[in-house]
């Protein structure tokens, strides 16, 4: 029921998605000025929550928008209404619903929606990860001077240990490309499917990371943060690549 809920909830969230791109809403701006949230980010967000309450009333949720809704700490659902906000504002269909599940702790279901592209990623902690109900697995890519990165920059890194700027430039100095999409939950599948060989994001929340972590590492890969360790959604650097090239990029990024 768990799993059904889920993709009910990312299903009704992906239907406002639609029914307003495009067209005329509010936006707005929070903590920075290109840190956008729109009409559509909470009419998402209502839907879903209140999709997963039908089921689960006394869930604990975590959501980009309301923050946290208290409930029981065993089962907490960490909401994205939408990631990649700032595309969808300007019309560009790169973003994508998320939802993770987490359990005691740790993330047991992630689900990823872009309704633009009709692509539904999907993973279930043990069973493996899945685009529209097809497994799906990392690329094999082992030799990093050959791989496609993707990343993306904060709004702002007054309080990160490491320029995004220099670092970005690390990777392109040495002739590797590297795309920004502005989604990190679709940067992290599209790591998971074999489109990307690699991603990194400083600063970032736990609902940009929480499904998309679950689906790159059902996928086969791996996540990490920038020292090597064991990656957390609450952890604000994250690293996730093939697992064949994850050293390599953990040497670049640390550089001086």
């Amino acid at each position: 029921m768990l799993k059904e809920t889920l993709l009910r909830a990312i299903e009704s969230g992906a239907r406002v998605l639609k029914e307003y791109f495009g067209g005329r809403f509010e936006i707005s701006s929070k903590d920075t000025l290109n840190n956008l949230v729109t009409e559509v980010d909470k009419r998402s967000e209502q839907v879903i929550i209140d999709s997963i309450r039908q089921y689960y009333p006394d869930h604990f949720i975590l959501s980009e928008e309301a923050g946290e809704i208290p409930g029981s700490p065993e089962f907490k659902w960490i909401i994205d209404p939408i990631d990649g906000t700032v595309n969808y504002a300007h019309g560009v269909p790169i973003c994508a619903v998320s939802i993770g599940l987490e359990k005691n702790g740790e993330i047991i279901l992630g689900a990823v929606c872009n309704p633009f592209s009709e692509e539904l990623f999907f993973a279930q902690k043990g069973f493996g990860a899945s685009l529209n109900d097809k497994r799906i697995e990392v690329s094999p890519l082992e030799n990093l001077d050959r791989a496609l990165l993707v990343t993306g920059f904060p709004y702002s890194w007054e309080n990160v240990s490491n320029d995004p700027v220099k670092t970005f430039e690390r990777f392109v100095r040495k002739g590797i490309p590297v795309r920004r999409l502005g989604s990190a939950a679709l940067d992290l599948c599209w790591v998971a499917c074999g489109r990307f060989d690699g991603f990194w994001e400083f600063n970032l929340q736990a609902w940009d990371s929480a499904a998309g972590m679950l689906v790159v590492r059902e996928a086969g890969g791996m996540v990490t943060d920038f020292s090597g360790n064991a990656y957390s959604p609450y952890q604000r650097e994250l690293l996730a690549s093939n697992g064949k090239i994850h050293n390599q990029m953990l040497k670049a990024l640390l550089e001086n």
